[in-house]
C-alpha cells in the first residue's frame, strides 16, 4: 500500500471513529442519561419477604422490557433499612431516574424521598405501602382491609365447631408499615364481632420471623397453651415463626390453626401437611405488571393507559389516583385452583421430596 492510499485509510478510520463517538454521544443525552431510553428506579423495601426478590422484582421488569425495550429498570432492595432506602432513592434521582416506584420501609420517612423526588418533577408511584401525606402520583396496591378481614375470616373457619369463642393470639406485622395497619384494621372488623376473644396481641417490627416466634412464646407462657384456639399471622414469614413456637411448646400445629398471607411456597407445602391453616393469595404479577405499565408512562409524561385506574385513595395530602387489586384466601382445597391454575407457581415448585404425597391428594400435578 501507498503512502497516499495509507493516509487516506487512516484518515478514513478517524472519520468513523469521530463518528461513532459522537452518536455514542447523543445516545447519552436521552432520558435518564442512558440510550435514549428512560430509566425508572425500583426501591423494594426487605428480602425476608420472599415474594420481593421471587416476583415483584422480575414480574416488574420483564413488564418493562416488553412495554418498552429501551428503558432501564435501575433496582435496590433497603433490607429493612429506612436511612439505606433513602441513600437509594437520592442516588436514583441524582443519576436521572425518570420515575421512581417506592414500596417503602418507612412510610414517614419516605415522605421526605417524595419531596425529594418532586423537586427533580420525578414522578413517584408508591407500590405496595401508602405514603401519607406525601405528593404521589399513583399507588398499585390491594385492599388491605379487605385483605385483613378475608385473613381474618379463615382464621375462624379454621377454629372450626365449639372453637367460635376462644381465645387467639395476634400477630401483626411492623408498625412502621401503614399496610400492616391496614390489615390490622381489617381482621378486628371481623374478630370484635365474632365472640372470638383475643388474648395477647402484637405489633411485630420489621415482619421478623424470629420476633413473631418470641411473641408466640410468650403468648403461650402468659395465656396458657391449652387455652390457646388460634393464631392470626399477618403473613407467611411470622407465620413459621409462630409455628416454630408451637412446636417447642409441644404442640401439634395441626391443632392449632394459623392464618398467613403472601402464599410463599414454604406456606404452602405446610398447609399441604396440616401445619398452616391459611394464607393469602396476591396476585402479585398483576400487582408489579400494573405498576410496571404505569412506570413506563410516568417515564414518558403519559397519563394512565385507559381503565387501568380504579379508584383514589386519601393519603392525607390528596386524592391519589390508584389500582387496587383483590386478595384470595387459599387452603389445602383451593391451592389447585388459584396459585397452580393462574401459574404463579409450578407444581414442581411446590411438590418437592415430602410433599409429593399430599400434592398428589390435593389434585396438584
Amino acid at each position: 500500500m501507498t503512502g497516499r492510499r495509507i493516509a487516506l485509510v487512516m484518515g478514513l478510520a478517524a472519520l468513523l471513529a469521530a463518528g461513532s463517538i459522537s452518536a455514542c454521544g447523543s445516545d447519552d443525552s436521552g432520558g435518564g442519561g442512558r440510550g435514549g431510553g428512560k430509566t425508572i428506579a425500583l426501591l423494594l423495601p426487605e428480602t425476608k419477604t420472599a415474594r420481593y426478590e421471587a416476583h415483584d422484582r422480575p414480574d416488574f421488569e420483564a413488564k418493562v422490557k416488553e412495554l418498552c425495550p429501551d428503558c432501564e429498570v435501575t433496582y435496590a432492595n433497603a433490607t429493612q433499612d429506612a436511612t439505606k432506602q433513602q441513600a437509594q432513592a437520592e442516588a436514583a434521582i441524582t443519576k436521572g431516574a425518570d420515575a421512581v416506584v417506592l414500596d417503602a420501609v418507612d412510610a414517614k420517612s419516605a415522605v421526605v424521598m417524595v419531596e425529594r423526588a418532586k423537586q427533580s418533577d420525578v414522578p413517584v408511584l408508591a407500590y405496595d405501602r401508602l405514603i401519607s401525606d406525601a405528593d404521589l402520583d399513583y399507588y398499585v396496591s390491594f385492599d388491605n382491609v379487605r385483605q385483613g378481614r378475608i385473613q381474618a375470616q379463615s382464621l375462624l373457619d379454621g377454629l372450626g365447631s365449639g372453637k367460635e369463642n376462644g381465645s387467639i393470639v395476634m400477630i401483626n406485622g411492623s408498625p412502621t408499615d401503614p399496610s400492616a395497619g391496614d390489615y390490622k384494621k381489617g381482621a378486628h372488623q371481623v374478630f370484635d364481632k365474632s365472640g372470638v376473644k383475643i388474648a395477647k396481641e402484637y405489633d411485630t417490627p420489621d415482619w421478623s420471623p424470629d420476633k413473631a416466634e418470641r411473641e408466640t412464646e410468650q403468648a403461650l407462657t402468659a395465656v396458657g397453651k391449652e387455652n390457646v384456639a388460634g393464631v392470626y399471622s399477618a403473613n407467611d414469614g411470622m407465620a413459621a415463626g409462630a409455628i416454630a413456637a408451637m412446636k417447642s411448646a409441644g404442640i401439634d400445629p395441626a391443632d392449632l390453626p394459623i392464618s398467613g398471607g403472601d402464599a410463599e411456597v414454604a406456606a404452602l407445602q405446610r398447609i399441604l401437611m396440616g401445619e398452616q391453616y391459611a394464607t393469602i393469595y396476591l396476585t402479585i404479577r398483576k400487582q408489579a405488571e400494573t405498576a410496571a405499565e404505569l412506570a413506563v408512562a410516568m417515564a414518558r409524561g403519559e397519563k394512565a393507559p385507559p381503565g387501568l385506574v380504579n379508584t383514589k385513595i386519601d393519603n392525607g395530602k390528596e386524592d391519589v389516583p390508584s389500582v387496587l387489586l383483590t386478595p384470595v384466601a387459599v387452603t389445602k382445597g383451593n391451592i389447585a385452583g388459584t396459585v397452580i391454575k393462574d401459574e404463579f407457581y409450578k407444581p414442581s415448585e411446590i411438590c418437592t421430596g415430602e410433599y409429593k404425597k399430599a400434592c398428589s391428594a390435593a389434585g396438584i400435578g
